[in-house]
């Protein structure tokens, strides 16, 4: 009785093959997922810095009155 009530199992530690962890699976897993948001991530910055860069860039149209002296019509915005 009292070694089903201390748990005999527990004293040898011993466990099923179900309960059994393994580490090296566990952290490969972590390292992939991690790899894949800061893959997201980067295409995002890129993604955004890009457009930035194309958007107001100095040959932009409604850039280049403000920017060049070559267009004559006084840099009004269109």
């Amino acid at each position: 009785m009292a070694a089903t009530l201390l748990g005999v199992e527990s004293a040898f530690a011993q466990q099923s093959t179900e309960d059994y962890i393994l580490h090296r699976v566990e952290i490969w897993s972590l390292f992939y997922r991690d790899m894949v948001i800061a893959f997201v991530i980067g295409a995002v910055v890129m993604g955004t810095i890009f457009y930035v860069v194309w958007r107001f860039r100095e040959s932009h149209p409604k850039n280049r009155g403000d920017i060049t002296p070559a267009k004559t019509e006084g840099g009004a915005h269109h």
